[in-house]
């Protein structure tokens, strides 16, 4: 079991601080890559099928990875495993800047998404820790801290950029940080022994409980994954907006997002995680159908702020909830719920393109928005 209290030698806010650098280093190495996207591309002469094709390689390597991450979570623990992956994740940043060709930036963007995702179980994993010494909820600062590297990180690849740095200097510095900052905090990272009982099993079904949990996430991360992948599509094609606007919507959901995690905890703790569940799936459902039902470049900011607001905190508390399960351990019960909450990611944005092509981008917003609400349904069968 998680060591507790004064049996890890440290006050319980070092090991906060400890696992917070872990989400913070695990967001810096993602939106690095994703800051570089544009240079990789131009310096590999890629057309935007080729691109297509290549940014595939990244949820297939995450989605394989959910296979073995929990179990090997449950078996080494979530300090050695999320020390091991970052380190590799890292390595890998590293090798998308070698990569000189399709091929291999083909495999090493799939050992990218791969170690990205381990990395996601174990410091999850870890945070469950370090909720149990505080005895309420944490884990939504945590997810903060990784929007909050996200933004640093996007910043620091703007600048590369306009200093004209290459992709691999850039990738090496962000590599070297992330080796000082682990070395730095490993030793008060908190040591689990799960006493798992799931024997050899690599995956274990999820039980009820956790598989509501999934379809929470799963409703939580299409949304996201509108945001992301169809904000600016939106504002450029329905909202109209001018071209130095088309990103408006996203900057003001991620604000949002990163905003309303660090305020998550707060209200879970004052009113509970029922009550949050509820509100931030009618947030999500009030926030899509007003930048569909008036969209017009105030109204449609105001909306997407709102989703920004409400998908903030569903996920951070799916996995708190997750995590305590009593059926398995925190890494198979993370890895169960993460492979069903995942799924949103890769049929969302399609399904998003599917549906506009039947009716119209408006039309799979207003279906997105009654997923949004399915989070609030879901969330009042909760305990309160």
């Amino acid at each position: 079991m998680i060591l507790q209290g004064t049996e890890t030698g440290y006050p319980r806010h070092v090991h906060r601080m400890a696992a917070g650098a872990l989400f913070f280093l695990h967001g810096v190495c993602f939106a690095s890559w994703a800051s570089r996207i544009p240079s990789i591309q131009q310096r590999l002469g890629l057309t935007e099928a080729a691109l297509g094709l290549v940014l595939l390689a990244l949820p297939v390597g995450s989605m394989t990875s959910l296979l073995f991450s929990g179990w090997w979570v449950a078996r080494w623990g979530s300090a050695m495993v999320a020390l091991s992956a970052l380190v590799f994740y890292g390595l890998a940043l590293v090798g998308l800047g070698l990569a000189g060709s399709l091929p291999a930036l083909l495999a090493v963007l799939f050992v990218f998404g791969f170690m990205g995702n381990v990395v996601n179980i174990a410091v999850n994993t870890q945070a469950v820790g370090v909720e149990a010494l505080y005895g309420r909820s944490v884990m939504a600062s945590f997810h903060g801290l990784w929007s909050l590297a996200g933004f640093v990180a996007s910043g620091v690849g703007a600048g590369m950029i306009g200093t004209g740095v290459p992709p691999l200097p850039h990738f090496l510095g962000m590599g070297l940080f992330m080796l000082a900052v682990l070395a730095a905090c490993s030793r008060f990272l908190l040591s689990d022994s799960t006493g798992d009982t799931t024997g050899n099993r690599v995956f274990v079904v999820p039980d009820r409980e956790l598989l509501g949990l999934g379809v929470m996430a799963f409703c939580s991360m299409i949304c996201e994954g509108a945001m992301f992948d169809w904000s600016g599509v939106y504002f450029q094609r329905v909202v109209g907006a001018d071209e130095d606007w088309v990103g408006s919507g996203y900057a003001a959901f991620m604000a949002m997002m990163a905003s309303g995690r660090f305020l998550a905890d707060e209200l879970t703790r004052r009113f509970g995680s029922r009550r949050v569940f509820q509100v931030s799936g009618v947030l999500i459902m009030l926030g899509l159908m007003l930048a569909v039902v008036l969209p017009r470049l105030p109204t449609a900011i105001v909306g997407f702020m709102l989703v920004g607001l409400g998908v903030s905190s569903v996920v951070p508390l799916v996995y708190g909830a997750a995590g305590r399960s009593r059926t398995m351990s925190a890494g198979m019960a993370l890895a169960a719920v993460s492979s069903i909450g995942f799924l949103g990611f890769l049929v969302g944005p399609p399904l998003i393109g599917l549906v506009a092509g039947v009716t119209s981008l408006r039309g799979s917003f207003s279906l997105v928005a009654l997923l949004g609400l399915g989070v609030a349904v879901l969330g009042s069968r909760r305990p309160a």
